[in-house]
C-alpha cells in the first residue's frame, strides 16, 4: 500500500506536484493527464528518484521502476542486463531465465539491446525490475513509441504480471491503453488530481477523460 499527504514538488517554484492526497492498495492504477501534468514526476517521488518539498510518501513495499527510455545497458546482452544489479542480492541464473520465458523472450537471452524491437526492450527492462522482487511496478509511459500490435502485447504482459500479485502504477498518454489495463485511473492535471475513477463503471471512458484534460 502506499500512502500519500500533501504531496508537493516544485521545480522551479513552480508546483508540479500540488497537495496530492492518495492511496493506492493492490490493483492496476493508470495515471494520465497532458505533459507536465505531473505524472511521471509523481512515479519519481514515489521511487524517491526526487526528493519531495513537502508533505510524505508512506511504501512499505518494495517497488521496481521501469523508465520509458527502457535504460538497458547496451553493451550487455539480455541476460547481463538482468543479473548486473541483482548480483548484490544473490540472484540465480534459474531465475533470470524463468523470467525470460514467461515473458516470451528466452531465445534474446544473448542478444544486445540494438538487436531487439521496442516490444522485445520493454519485456527485458520489465524482466531486469521483476528481478528485484517488487511489490510495487512503477511504469513511465510504457507504449511509447510501440506500434498497435505490440501495445495489445504490452497490456497482456502487464495482465500476467498483475497476475503476479503485483501492483502496478502506470503512468501514459495513451487513453486506451489505460483504460484497458486499468482498475482505476488518476487524472492529473497542473499537478492536481481532477478525476479518480474506475473505467469500468464508465460508458466511453476515454472520452470521459478527454472531456477532463
Amino acid at each position: 500500500m502506499i500512502k500519500m499527504h500533501n504531496v508537493c514538488k516544485l521545480f522551479n517554484n513552480v508546483p508540479v506536484l500540488n497537495n496530492i492526497n492518495l492511496i493506492i492498495e493492490q490493483s492496476i492504477v493508470g495515471l494520465a493527464g497532458p505533459s507536465g501534468s505531473g505524472k511521471s514526476t509523481l512515479l519519481r517521488c514515489i521511487q524517491k528518484l526526487e526528493v519531495l518539498d513537502s508533505g510524505s510518501i508512506e511504501c512499505n513495499d518494495s517497488t521496481g521502476f521501469v523508465f520509458q527510455d527502457f535504460q538497458l545497458f547496451p553493451h550487455m546482452t539480455v541476460w547481463e542486463n538482468l543479473t548486473y544489479a541483482p548480483k548484490l542480492k544473490n540472484k540465480t541464473q534459474d531465475q533470470s531465465d524463468s523470467l525470460l520465458e514467461s515473458l516470451g523472450i528466452a531465445s534474446k537471452k544473448n542478444d544486445y539491446p540494438s538487436n531487439l524491437s521496442g516490444g522485445q526492450k520493454q519485456r527485458v527492462a520489465l524482466a531486469r525490475s521483476l528481478m528485484m522482487n517488487p511489490r510495487i511496478l512503477l511504469c513511465d509511459e510504457p507504449t511509447s513509441g510501440l506500434d498497435v500490435a505490440t501495445i495489445v502485447d504490452v497490456v497482456e504482459l502487464l495482465q500476467s504480471v498483475r497476475d503476479m500479485g503485483i501492483t502496478m502504477i502506470i503512468a501514459s498518454h495513451n487513453l486506451d491503453f489505460l483504460t484497458k489495463i486499468s482498475d482505476r485511473i488518476i487524472l492529473l492535471k497542473n499537478g492536481k488530481i481532477i478525476v479518480d475513477i474506475n473505467p469500468k463503471e464508465i460508458d466511453e471512458p476515454t472520452n470521459y477523460l478527454k472531456s477532463n484534460y
